[in-house]
Order: structure tokens, then C-alpha cells, then sequence
């Protein structure tokens, strides 16, 4: 136990990701998980949810038997990077209500890509575009995600 709060960084993400892996099964639970072979609505969240959880006890534990000291505590915070990529999150939310799959993944990706210091314009934008590409192709015709690729409703 004295080695795990010597690593904090591992024991918090850890305990994050635990945390996020019982309101998943809890939330889960509410629904109808059903049987592998009858899915309900549950079941994906539980069957993540239970996956979290046990990558959080693996984080902590690989945390626990390291010999590195990792301050919580960093020098200097990337605001830029933790900014962007929030507004990157919260652009998707929007513009997927507004514009559709396809421009919202675009500038999910790019103002994320942002966040990176030695990111440029031209990297950023390759980037979107190749995912926006694969997202797309992915999500709207080989799983058949029930989201248009544009809509205007400004």
C-alpha cells in the first residue's frame, strides 16, 4: 500500500478509471443487459464498464510494483492542450446537432490538434481530413451509425 501513494499519478487514473467503470455498471444495470445472445440496452455499458474496471485495478497495480516517484503536482500545466481539446469535445457536441457527422468530426479533430504545441495548420488539417475520412467511411456506411453527414438546421 506505502508503494501505491508513492506513485499517485497511477493510484488517481487508476481510481478514475475505476470510478467511471462502476457508474457505467450501475448505470448498465438500470437497463435490461439481456444475454450475449439477446442483447439489451444494458449490455454494451455494463460489458465496457466492466472492462474500465478491471484496466483500473491493471493501471494501479502496475503503478503500485514501479519504482519511479511521479509527482501529481506538474511544473508547468498545457493549458493549450487540455483547452483544445475540450473545446474540440464540446465542438462535436454542437456542430453534430447543427451540421452533421462531417463537419463535426473535421473540427473535432483539428481543434484538438490544436492542443499540440508543434502542431501547424497544414498537420492539423491533413489530420482531420484523413480522419474525418475514416470516421465517416467507418461510422456512417460500415456500421450504419443512424447520424446524417450534414444538416443544416442553423
Amino acid at each position: 500500500m506505502n508503494r501505491i501513494l508513492q506513485n499517485k499519478r497511477e493510484f488517481y487514473a487508476g481510481g478514475l478509471v475505476i470510478l467511471f467503470g462502476i457508474v457505467a455498471i450501475v448505470q448498465g444495470l438500470q437497463l435490461h443487459p439481456g444475454t450475449l445472445r439477446n442483447m439489451g440496452p444494458g449490455y454494451v455499458p455494463v460489458a465496457l464498464g466492466v472492462i474500465l474496471f478491471g484496466l483500473g485495478v491493471a493501471i494501479v497495480l502496475v503503478g503500485s510494483n514501479s519504482n519511479e516517484e511521479n509527482p501529481v503536482i506538474l511544473d508547468h500545466p498545457e493549458w493549450r492542450g487540455w483547452l483544445c481539446i475540450l473545446a474540440g469535445g464540446a465542438s462535436f457536441i454542437v456542430l453534430a446537432t447543427y451540421t452533421g457527422m462531417l463537419l463535426a468530426s473535421f473540427f473535432c479533430v483539428f481543434i484538438s490538434a490544436l492542443g499540440d504545441r508543434t502542431a501547424s495548420l497544414r498537420g492539423a488539417t491533413a489530420l482531420s481530413i484523413g480522419v474525418t475520412i475514416f470516421g465517416v467511411l467507418l461510422f456512417h456506411y460500415l456500421l450504419k451509425v443512424p447520424m446524417p453527414l450534414f444538416t443544416w438546421d442553423w
